[in-house]
């Protein structure tokens, strides 16, 4: 049996979504900004799409502004609003939290080197960010917030409404950005219930093409463009227009659902309570209960992570230690570090992500794969202790 539960690193293109895709390839392949036929026709594939992101947002369609991907999306949000900022001879104050994906955490490192300020906010043993944390970290100069929906790794969700409030009561003029690659279409997001000014999110997290995403920018927030040239997407992004991928991302859009979200909520609680259950010192990583739909994330003391990914790969399971994007290095993941664990318990980590295509039967055989593999790794450590 072959089972991928990597969903969190990318999932696969929904068939649907590669069929609507498919013209946009071939006989409908105008760039989007020409005034002829082909053109036209393409520029109406991109209205469609940005049609259906805005109306899952229920934000206006001119407020969805496409990138390349997540990581563009956060970087000019960020930059974007710190070079606004400097652009009138100020620096000021960037508050984000430690658990943030590396390219917020990066990018706001980076702006330190400029001379701006940024405060790391702690979080519990969850994951979860304490308001009033955020509250006694804001200052006069404080012009930015950004805070991630949902972990990466261990699928926290973080309570975002309380936060935003938090903001705008302590001054309204602070812009508040969330890093929602993870969450979108998953957990409920209004850009104005949470007082949220910017928002990223993709298309690979939800069965669409990869190299696309937006960049969801409320109406008046500034930010200095990235990219620079003929000024499509309304000024905001410069660059030739990715129909196919545009068209995908929206296709993708239209096909998630409360149903496909309860059904990975079912598998995700079964695989969380059978480990817990049956695998001697499994521990689950994130909140237990605020978390995403389809994240699991467990330690099992006395294994190394890498072994058992490698083990479970040779079983026809796909798993990750952690995000996709530093899963090569040999460091311990700065999120589980930040929640407390120890770096052998950061180190014997493993995130399993469900998808739509997920199966009971998948997850009762994920389990007892790793109810084997976890006793025969125990069997050879010097650390684990032996009843």
């Amino acid at each position: 049996m072959e089972v991928y539960l990597d969903h969190a690193a990318t999932t696969p293109i929904h068939p649907e979504v590669l069929v609507a895709m498919q013209p946009y390839f071939t006989e409908q392949f105008g760039n989007a900004s020409s005034l002829h036929k082909w053109g036209r026709e393409a520029r109406k594939a991109v209205d469609l799409a940005r049609e259906q992101i805005a109306d899952k947002l229920n934000i206006m369609c001119r407020e969805v502004i496409f990138t390349s991907g997540g990581t563009e999306a956060n970087n000019w949000a960020i930059k974007g609003v710190a070079f606004t900022r400097e652009a009138s001879g100020l620096k000021g104050h960037i508050i984000t939290q430690k658990t943030e994906h590396d390219c917020v955490l990066n990018a706001c490192k980076w702006l330190e080197s400029r001379g701006f300020a940024v405060t790391y906010l702690d979080v519990d043993e969850f994951g979860m960010v304490n308001p009033e944390d955020l509250k006694s970290a804001i200052r006069p100069e404080t012009f930015l917030v950004t805070i991630m929906h949902a972990n990466n790794e261990i699928g926290t969700v973080q309570p975002l409404k309380e936060i935003g409030q938090v903001i705008k009561t302590a001054n309204p003029a602070i812009l508040f950005h969330t890093d929602a690659c993870q969450s979108f279409t998953k957990e409920p997001l209004n850009l104005k219930d949470l007082n949220l000014d910017l928002i990223t999110i993709n298309s690979h997290k939800i069965y669409g093409p990869k190299g696309v995403g937006a960049l969801v920018v409320k109406q008046g927030t500034k930010l200095v463009p990235l990219l620079h040239g003929g000024g499509h997407e309304f000024g905001h992004r410069s660059g030739t227009i990715n129909v196919h991928g545009i068209m995908g991302f929206g296709k993708a859009v239209s096909l998630a659902s409360p149903e496909k979200n309860r059904h990975m909520q079912t598998l995700r609680d079964h695989l969380i309570k059978r480990v817990l259950a049956e695998i001697p010192g499994a521990l689950l990583n994130g909140h237990p209960t605020q978390r995403l739909v389809n994240n699991t994330n467990f330690s099992f003391p006395g294994v190394e992570g890498e072994a058992l990914l490698l083990r479970l790969d040779a079983h026809g399971i796909a798993a990750s230690t952690g995000s996709a994007c530093s899963s090569n290095t040999l460091e311990a993941s700065h999120t589980m570090m930040a929640i407390g664990r120890k770096p052998e318990l950061a180190h014997a980590s493993i995130r399993m992500s469900l998808g739509w295509e997920n199966t009971l039967e998948q997850m009762d055989y994920v389990v007892e794969v790793l109810k084997d593999e976890v006793k025969q790794l125990r069997s050879m450590s010097a650390t684990w202790r032996r009843e």
